[in-house]
Formats: structure tokens, sequence, C-alpha cells
């Protein structure tokens, strides 16, 4: 969430980072999940976001831990990365022949890749 919002925002690591007293490093630590977010952090990261705390919390509580769907964690892991996240926001802007094209396209590349192992 702290990734889609800073995009959202279109501000750097950097700045995020300056703005929160961080290296852009623990920016990129917390946004992957490699380090978790205080809770005195996770306010000033709302605060430097313009967003309430209660942002990064969205659907906890309609869907318990053990109950997260699997499609929803495939979403969330896809969103994380850069790659991802462009897909994310391109994807829709294409034709419906083109974004079946393009997923022929990824099916085929990971057949290949299976092969390839």
């Amino acid at each position: 969430m702290v990734r889609r919002r800073r995009k959202e925002l279109g501000m750097s690591q950097d700045a995020l980072g300056d703005a929160l007293d961080l290296t852009f490093q623990q920016v990129q630590k917390y946004e992957r999940g490699a380090n978790r977010i205080s809770a005195s952090k996770l306010y000033e990261t709302s605060q430097a976001l313009k967003v309430p705390v209660d942002y990064f919390f969205r659907g906890v509580e309609a869907f318990p831990e053990t109950e997260v769907a699997e499609s929803e964690i495939t979403v969330s892991n896809f969103l994380i990365s850069g790659e991802g996240l462009e897909m994310a926001e391109a994807f829709p802007k294409l034709s419906p022949v083109k974004r079946r094209s393009i997923v022929g396209v990824v099916k085929a590349v990971l057949a290949d890749q299976d092969t390839d192992a």
C-alpha cells in the first residue's frame, strides 16, 4: 500500500525517505515487506502520503488473515513489483483483443520456461 500510494503521488523513494527521515533503502524494505513499519512510522508515512492511517488497513477487517483468497495474495504480489504495477496501469488501456494476446504470450513464455528447467 505504501508503494502504490507513493506512486500515485509521483513521489520517489528518496522524497518519501526524506519526509520520514529515512534512507531510500529503508523505504524499499518497507515497501517490499522486508521490514515491519512501527506504529509511529506508519503514522508519519500516512502524513507524508496524505492519507489517513486506516488507508493501510483497508480490507483487512473483511478478510481475516487465515481466509485471504489466494487470488488476492497473487494480485498483491504482482503489484509489489515495479513491472507488475506498470502492467496493471497499462493493461486496462488495451483493447480486449490485445489483452488476450498478451495473456497468450505470457502463458507461452511460462510454458517455454517450464521446458527449460
